[in-house]
């Protein structure tokens, strides 16, 4: 009987042994290099923190430019909360219960 040894393409199946393999080259970048050796939780970690940060920038420049929503300022929310008791919205947990008509009138 002979043993065979199967050695898998690199960069696994769909890959070929006769034309280059996809993926990291010998001759690539440094910080290629680099990269390819760190854990991969930090790896995704960084680029999870970095594209949140990329995501921000434009929330950050609409609320320098024009404040916060009007849909925050108190007589807003006094006047959604009143629009929700008189509709009797979420009657046996939320706004319009005994408990939080009782709490409201309390104050």
């Amino acid at each position: 009987m002979v043993k065979v040894w199967y050695e898998p393409p690199p960069y696994g199946p769909g890959t070929s042994l006769n034309r280059p393999a996809y993926g990291h080259q010998a001759g690539g970048t440094q910080l290629i290099q680099q990269l390819s050796r760190r854990p991969q939780g930090m790896l995704i970690a960084g680029a999870l923190v970095t594209f949140s940060a990329i995501a921000y920038i434009p929330i950050m420049i609409r609320e320098a430019r024009q404040g916060l929503p009007f849909t925050i300022s108190p007589e807003y929310m006094a006047a959604q909360r009143a629009y929700m008791r008189y509709h009797n919205m979420n009657p046996i947990f939320g706004i319009s219960s005994k408990e939080a008509r009782a709490a409201d009138e309390a104050h």
